[in-house]
């Protein structure tokens, strides 16, 4: 650990009895997070068609989210290091809430994708919970409760899935499932008030707010241009304008991120062989995890006697084929640290991508039956489950303890990065695929989901070799 801060001091602020509480109220923070994360996945079919929406266009119903996501866990990172990480906890809850309420009641597709938006510090909540954590507890307690807040995020990802498809199918409304993280969201603001300390802030650094504009204008007008592409079908002008411009912004962004000794991303990590291949890993990560997501529901709901593939299912039925696969990504989050005692780390993430990997291979050449997809999703769901939980534990241990925020918040930005730039891709493929082209409302062909399922195997597969270049040594690990 190579943290500036003083750790015993730190350690010593809080007795034994609170830091439990205080590890509980975020651990509930979590779950919260992970119902409202995984639990709007079944009803993207229904919902989608609630407002009109064709196939597509439910990709996009994630990827607004991501795409905030992305501008917000860096900012809110950030922020946290510098006026406290429970400050903006609380900012990030109060924006979750309002943004739950909004896309439960949306009358239009416009309010849909802004209460998305505003849903996107869901992000952030890990990052600031785990430089919470870190600042308050010894690094072996603090391992600890790192693990139970990433397997509080699976198990709310769990309930979420089964209860809101339930409820969804129980009252035919997809509004009242959508109610439930609402609810969640509000109960667990005030809460936020009641017992969680404030952590340390950085003393003399200030806010990038140059970063936080040029970033937030590169990856919109990526996504602006992806979202061309998926609407007009060819690489015309308004498709590469924005993708160029996205691209020389994010350049400029990177040279000023370099240049300033209080940058709102530390872009030098994603060049240190000890870290750097774990940050690319986990854009590879949020491909398959994130962007997955609506292609598959939409398969599962897709009518065969129209399409020739699918099998009509409702959103109950399709949470119902999900379950199982983050039932296994439960197990794999508990496996995990066990597991990488006797392996190491990064053998642990490269056994848990290439499980992906091999998953989504074997997805694209069967899922004629329920069954096969059932025990695709298995696998998927506990190789997931296995670098959703070590990918925090060993980026976190890298950092710096005063810049927990902005290493945890850099792992969610290039996770999320990847599922929001990944989603609208897919989105445009299956846009494109479509017999009547980008233009026409006909159902994509069965083919653009096979090129979906081997995209995410690819980027599995990229992922595992990533996490096999990193140079970390997991001797450091043992010791501390």
């Amino acid at each position: 650990m190579t943290g500036t801060a003083a750790p015993d001091k730190a350690v010593g602020t809080a007795p034994g009895a609170s830091v439990t509480a205080v590890v509980g109220l975020l651990v509930l923070f979590e779950a919260m997070s992970g119902i409202t994360q995984m639990g709007i996945t079944p009803l993207l079919p229904e919902l989608a068609a609630a407002y009109g929406l064709d196939d597509s266009a439910a990709n996009w119903i994630g990827a607004v989210q991501l795409l905030a996501a992305t501008v917000c866990v860096p900012l809110f990172g950030r922020l946290g290091d510098l006026y406290g990480h429970r400050r903006m906890l609380r900012v990030a809850l109060a924006c979750v809430a309002a943004g739950s309420l909004l896309v439960a009641l949306a009358p239009t597709p416009a309010l849909l994708w802004t209460g998305r938006a505003l849903q996107g510090p869901l992000a952030a909540l890990l990052p600031l919970e785990i430089a919470l954590v870190r600042d308050r507890l010894s690094v072996p307690d603090a391992r600890r409760a790192i693990a139970r807040l990433v397997g509080a995020l699976t198990v709310g990802g769990l309930l979420g899935t089964a209860l809101m498809g339930a409820v969804a199918g129980a009252f035919g409304d997809v509004r009242a499932a959508l109610l439930i993280p609402a609810g969640l969201a509000a109960v667990c603001l005030p809460l936020s008030f009641v017992a969680v300390p404030e952590s340390t802030a950085t003393v003399g650094a200030r806010m990038d707010w140059a970063g936080f504009a040029l970033l937030a204008l590169g990856a919109t007008s990526l996504l602006a241009g992806v979202s061309a592409l998926e609407h007009s079908g060819s690489a015309g002008p308004v498709v590469v304008g924005p993708l160029v411009l996205g691209a020389a912004l994010l350049t400029v962004w990177v040279r000023v991120e370099l240049r300033r000794p209080d940058p709102l991303v530390d872009v030098r990590s994603l060049a240190d062989r000890r870290v750097g291949p774990f940050y690319l890993a986990a854009a590879g990560f949020g491909v398959v995890y994130f962007a997955a997501q609506a292609p598959d529901t939409t398969f599962l709901a897709a009518d065969p006697r129209a399409t020739g593939y699918g099998f009509g299912m409702s959103s109950g039925q399709i949470s119902m084929v999900l379950l199982p696969a983050i039932v296994a990504a439960v197990v794999g989050s508990a496996v995990t640290v066990p597991l990488a005692r006797r392996i190491g780390y990064r053998s642990t993430l490269a056994c848990a991508f290439a499980l992906v990997a091999l998953s989504f291979l074997q997805l694209a050449a069967r899922h004629g039956t329920v069954g096969e997809i059932v025990a695709v999703k298995i696998v998927t769901g506990l190789g997931l489950g296995i670098a959703l939980s070590a990918m925090p534990t060993v980026i976190v241990e890298a950092a710096d303890r005063s810049r927990s925020g902005v290493a945890t918040a850099l792992y969610n930005n290039v996770k999320t990065f990847g599922g929001a730039i990944a989603g609208g891709l897919m989105a445009a493929v299956l846009a494109t695929s479509s017999p009547g082209g980008a233009a026409s409302d006909a159902a994509p062909g069965e083919d653009a989901y096979v090129v979906v399922w081997l995209l995410c195997a690819i980027c599995a597969a990229a992922g595992a070799g990533a996490a096999l270049l990193a140079r970390r040594t997991e001797e450091g690990c043992r010791r501390e």
